[in-house]
């Protein structure tokens, strides 16, 4: 079966082909842009499975370009920064991105992260469908399919990353346990939780803005203090 294709986006050209060659050394298809604009361009008439991306760019930023997919896609996105700082994470994470490495980079660790993504996906899209009702969780007016990854609030449809998408399954499928933040990291990227960074927080934030009707008293998503989360509902 051939492998997924990813995008590798980045004004260094030095960069693209380096990461080029450690993916294709896996068997991915790879493809390049070395804008986001030239990015968006390719991908209206090109499937993509993962979007490997650095944030400042020429013509069109990482930023800005990750809003712009994020209206109409939910393939995973990796952020590369040269930028360090919490507050620099917390930014792209908060635009919708999955995942944040930090300029240098180790080009083994990226292609771990590439495959922790690429399992999230594909097993999320790729699913059998099966009974409706066997692959669906409601809490109250909040309903979870996970095998077709739809999840709806009120009847309204949301859209959530797949990162995100785990996270809530996650909390839903364990309605009323906490979860430290460490807890939630390592049950979802499947990797150990060996600093203490923003990245949870920030991804329960952005589920919290999609599913609440107000994000500052959630309905759904509890936070316990000095503990952690939990869906209680």
């Amino acid at each position: 079966m051939e492998k997924e294709t990813i995008l590798i986006v980045d004004d260094e050209r030095e960069i693209r082909n380096l990461i080029e060659i450690y993916l294709k050394n896996e068997g991915y298809q790879v493809l390049q842009a070395e804008d986001g604009q030239q990015a968006i361009d390719l991908l209206e008439n090109t499937d993509v499975d993962l979007i490997i991306l650095d944030i400042m760019m020429p013509t069109l930023d990482g930023l800005t370009f990750t809003l712009q997919v994020r209206e109409q896609k939910d393939m995973p996105i990796i952020m590369l920064s040269a930028k360090s700082q919490d507050l620099d994470k917390i930014h792209g994470l908060s635009t919708g991105a999955d995942d944040y490495m930090t300029k240098p980079f180790n080009p083994l660790e990226l292609i771990a992260r590439v495959k922790s993504q690429l399992r999230r996906y594909v097993r999320i899209n790729r699913a059998p469908v099966q009974p409706r009702q066997e692959n669906e969780i409601e809490l109250d007016d909040l309903l979870i399919n996970t095998a077709t990854h739809e999840v709806r609030v009120g009847g309204r449809d949301v859209r959530l990353t797949p990162t995100e998408f785990d996270i809530l399954e996650l909390l839903a499928r364990n309605r009323g346990m906490v979860f430290s933040a460490k807890h939630i990291y390592e049950k979802v990227w499947k990797e150990p939780f060996y600093r203490s960074d923003n990245t949870v927080m920030v991804h329960i934030r952005k589920i919290r803005e999609k599913i609440e009707e107000n994000s500052r008293k959630p309905k759904y998503i509890k936070t316990v203090w000095g503990v952690g989360y939990k869906i209680e509902t």
